[in-house]
């Protein structure tokens, strides 16, 4: 095979993280002119920015594109960026959340947050999450994954004079930067072993690595691993997760656990099943056992939640999204038991969980302007006052207990469990089920909450109008996930046209 250092750009092939990059700068320069009265003009700037991104995607549809290649040979050329299904769907999740993000964030900026700063790195973020799924060298893919979590960092600690917001930015910080030299550590030894960083290649050179350096490349497998599963918040890697919600701002903790966890995810697939399909027989058993031990923690977590204690509604939603990572790891450590297509049931699981956490996060916002402790307990009573955000709530809390009328959550579970059981993995499919009932107690307790009468049996005044943004992202995901209850199977085959 010829290489050629002059490497042929498709524009349009990356787009969407490109206009997102693009995006971030104009805000960035436009914050030092526009006055600090019209400074909404930036947030609205981002939301179109991202809107625009969206619809880039629908060009590249056909899924067969790519760039950055070091051989004109379409057969077996390697290249550093394609935008094939998989890429598209995980691009449409991360920009979709971002945006979600943007509507629930456009309040927060004008009240609390300084808005130059923030949109500058919630684009910047974006664009790094959208690039990592097209990723195809391990050089790209931790180069994206630093893009996607470096200016999360400064998202979190963004609440200045805040003591848990920058306690909060610290511990992300440190466990992320952990894990990034963790990373780079495992991929120096494989780049060491193999001569080659992309993916492909990666893929055929390990299956035949010379003697002596065989322990080096399985050491680097090992590292790299090690490394992204600090980013999906895997136990015992996850210990970060409930206090850097509780001291991010809200719109904030709603990104990390949807786009967080998505690039998170989308980084392991990678390297294991494009890049370490040889190692099959080390990372199956290990993603188990981290999918068995990451429901469990979160699931007993959340359980223990004392209502009355200021935050728990945040603390529980973030125990609860640790137990849905633990569910989303389950497809991945099945694909070394079986096939490539087991990815789907993780793809498909993911879209459901990015739908109805993203409206959960955003009725939770929407309380906290009443209630700032936001506390499970002041959820009693909620459809007295505001019948609209507690059915929503409802259903995003059901969806993610898998209970109708969430179909959507429903099928997603019965999907992954599935996949366990398709691949031999029957004591992994009983795991999820115990935990899947544990789960319900603790959702189902909040969702009943909401219907009770109101402590004292008076019912409080009309609630204070939603702000519009806000309004809009909790209309938006109800729509989605109830399209997606409604019809489930799109979902499914969406997830399953996303494989490589």
């Amino acid at each position: 095979m010829t290489s050629s250092l002059v490497q042929s750009v498709d524009w349009l092939t990356i787009a969407p993280p490109t206009l997102t990059a693009v995006i971030a700068l104009v805000v960035l320069v436009a914050d030092l002119f526009v006055p600090e009265e019209r400074k909404q003009i930036l947030g609205w700037t981002a939301i179109g920015g991202l809107t625009a991104a969206l619809a880039l995607l629908v060009p590249l549809r056909a899924g067969d594109r790519s760039t950055f290649c070091l051989t004109a040979d379409t057969q077996v050329r390697a290249c550093s960026y394609t935008a094939d299904h998989f890429t598209l769907v995980i691009q449409l999740l991360v920009l979709g959340g971002a945006l979600l993000t943007a509507l629930l964030s456009l309040t927060e900026t004008r009240e609390k947050l300084p808005a130059g700063e923030f949109w500058f790195l919630l684009l910047s973020s974006a664009a790094g999450a959208a690039l990592l799924p097209a990723s195809r060298d391990l050089a790209t893919l931790v180069v994206a994954l630093e893009v996607a979590s470096l200016p999360a960092f400064a998202l979190v600690g963004l609440k200045r004079g805040d003591r848990r917001s920058g306690e909060a930015a610290l511990k992300f910080f440190l466990s992320s930067v952990t894990a990034t030299a963790v990373t780079l550590l495992g991929v120096s030894f494989v780049y060491a072993s193999t001569g080659t960083l992309h993916l492909t290649e990666l893929a055929q050179r390990l299956d035949d690595v010379p003697g002596q350096l065989q322990t080096l490349a399985e050491a680097g497998v090992a590292l790299t691993l090690v490394g992204f599963a600090f980013k999906t918040a895997a136990v015992p890697f996850h210990f970060w997760v409930p206090d850097t919600y509780v001291g991010a701002p809200l719109p904030v903790a709603a990104y990390l656990s949807v786009v967080g966890k998505a690039v998170g995810f989308t980084g392991l697939i990678l390297v294991t099943v494009v890049a370490f399909p040889s190692y099959a027989d080390v990372w199956g058993p290990a993603l188990a056992v981290l999918a068995a031990l990451t429901m469990t923690a979160g699931n007993v977590a959340a359980l223990r939640q004392v209502p009355t204690r200021a935050w728990s509604a945040v603390r529980l939603l973030a125990w609860s999204s640790v137990a849905q990572a633990g569910y989303l790891l389950v497809p991945i450590a099945a694909a070394a038991y079986s096939s490539d297509d087991q990815i789907g049931a993780t793809v498909a699981y993911a879209l459901m969980y990015a739908v109805v956490n993203l409206g959960a996060f955003a009725v939770v916002a929407l309380v906290a302007r009443r209630h700032p402790g936001n506390r499970i307990a002041d959820y009693r009573g909620l459809y007295a006052t505001s019948p609209a955000a507690a059915l929503a709530l409802a259903f995003f809390l059901l969806n993610l207990a898998g209970l109708p009328p969430g179909i959507i959550g429903l099928f997603a579970k019965v999907t992954v469990f599935s996949a366990a059981v398709d691949a031999g993995l029957g004591w992994l499919a009983v795991i999820m089920g115990i935990n899947v009932v544990i789960a319900l107690y603790y959702y189902l307790r909040w969702t009943a909450l909401l219907f009770r009468t109101p402590e004292g049996a008076a019912v409080e005044k009309a609630a204070p109008r939603s702000p519009a943004p806000i309004t809009l992202a909790i209309a938006l995901t109800a729509a989605a996930g109830a399209v997606l209850s409604g019809y489930p199977q799109f979902a499914l085959r969406f997830a399953a046209n996303s494989l490589f």
